[in-house]
């Protein structure tokens, strides 16, 4: 595969701690605006620039695009954000719970996520995809960088390590306690000639972002007609890490309501399907267990009632790599046949909860009337998401959760 030093915007010395921001998809709205009130410097600004408009203004109003793209604007213009005067790749390690992970930061070329060098394991969604190529184009840069992952590679390994005793560019811990550091690369060609012997990378993080990168390159590539196949929209943001060292929570699943059906009903035809047992521990221990959270029907907060559903090991032919996913059993066997949901990807009466917000905030979304029924899911593991890639297939919408998240504002790589 293809890597591409880049020309950064990225924050100024002492700013980065003020700057980096959670992604734009894994807070709400409120929690964004929360987040960012007191702090102007905040990426939010730009990734989630709704925030600064009234709360009626839909977030796909042309309004939000043209906000991101003034406060990007002015982050450059008070020298918050600097460019850097060469092109350069970075290191970029977190640390949650003990657990480091380092990736190699680039841009890789679209043609590669084309043609499937660069794997995928979810389709998009379109208004999501649509979303990101807008906000991608407004800004003439992409604001967020893509998690990839590859197999790991004993050469690259050996320059991250020598690379990471230098001195960080970056250095702070966020107040969930994920610690940061950055590092600019001397010399980057070693790094290219090692990742053009690396066949394949999976998208781990990041579908929407890279279909939309993808999108806006082949827009920008319409409109340009001394296009050469090299200019910076040709290539995606992407921060490269070893498989090994990345780890997949569970993405859990709310079911709005039970298409009339009452509790003891769904309950009852889940008995069908294999061992159910009630008051159960609400993490799944293995593959082929989920776990299901019913509401009482008294709202109000009232609490409901956690039930443990194992299917027989006999029913789950592990080899087939799709099917055998918890993810996949889920809705070959409860979402689609007693719940009435056929896609996931465009079905309103289904929302999704990373696995890193817990089992309580499930809880909490039932007892409070929001949804009739929570789902808690053993985690897809990276293997699998590697394996299934490399068949061609395609994983039901939000099968992984990866954790910890890369931290927006870090790096933006213009490709105006």
């Amino acid at each position: 595969m293809r890597l591409h030093p880049f020309r950064a915007f990225r924050p100024a010395p002492g700013q980065a701690a003020a700057i980096a921001s959670p992604p734009y998809d894994v807070v709400s709205r409120g929690e964004a605006a929360a987040l960012a009130r007191e702090n102007p410097r905040s990426f939010l600004h730009v990734c989630r620039a709704e925030i600064d408009l009234p709360a009626e203004v839909d977030p796909y109003d042309p309004r939000v695009y043209a906000r991101a793209r003034e406060n990007l604007d002015a982050l450059v213009r008070r020298g918050d954000l600097v460019r850097d005067p060469e092109p350069a790749l970075f290191l970029y390690r977190e640390v949650m719970d003990g657990r480091a992970q380092v990736g190699v930061v680039g841009c890789v070329h679209v043609d590669d996520y084309e043609t499937d060098v660069i794997r995928k394991h979810e389709k998009t969604r379109p208004d999501k995809e649509d979303d990101r190529t807008r906000h991608l184009l407004a800004l003439d840069a992409q604001a967020e960088p893509v998690l990839l992952m590859y197999r790991g590679r004993a050469e690259i390994d050996a320059l991250v390590t020598a690379a990471t005793t230098a001195s960080p560019l970056y250095d702070f811990t966020t107040p969930g306690g994920v610690a940061h550091t950055v590092w600019r690369v001397a010399d980057a060609t070693p790094y290219l000639t090692a990742f053009a012997g690396v066949a394949s990378v999976y998208v781990a993080d990041g579908h929407h972002r890279s279909a939309s990168a993808w999108r806006a390159a082949r827009q920008r590539r319409a409109e340009n007609p001394r296009h050469t196949g090299d200019e910076e929209y040709d290539w995606l943001l992407a921060v490269l890490f070893p498989a090994g060292q990345l780890s997949i929570l569970a993405y859990n699943r709310l079911v709005l309501d039970l298409a009339g059906r009452r509790p003891d009903e769904v309950l009852g035809d889940l008995a069908k399907l294999g061992r159910l047992s009630a008051g159960a521990d609400p993490v799944p221990p293995r593959p082929g267990v989920f776990c299901f959270y019913f509401s009482d029907g008294r709202g109000g907060g009232s609490r409901g009632a956690w039930h443990r559903l194992e299917l027989p090991e006999d029913s789950v032919d592990r080899s087939d790599p799709l099917r055998a996913l918890d993810v996949s059993l889920l809705q070959e066997r409860v979402l689609g046949p007693l719940l009435g949901i056929v896609d996931q990807r465009t079905d309103k009466r289904i929302d999704f909860v990373g696995g890193i917000r817990g089992t309580r905030a499930l809880e909490t979304r039932v007892d409070a009337g929001e949804a009739a029924l929570a789902i808690s899911l053993h985690p897809t593991t990276v293997e699998q998401l590697m394996t299934v890639s490399d068949r061609g297939h395609v994983m039901p919408p939000k099968s992984t959760w990866f954790e910890p998240k890369l931290l927006s504002g870090l790096f933006v790589h213009p490709i105006a």
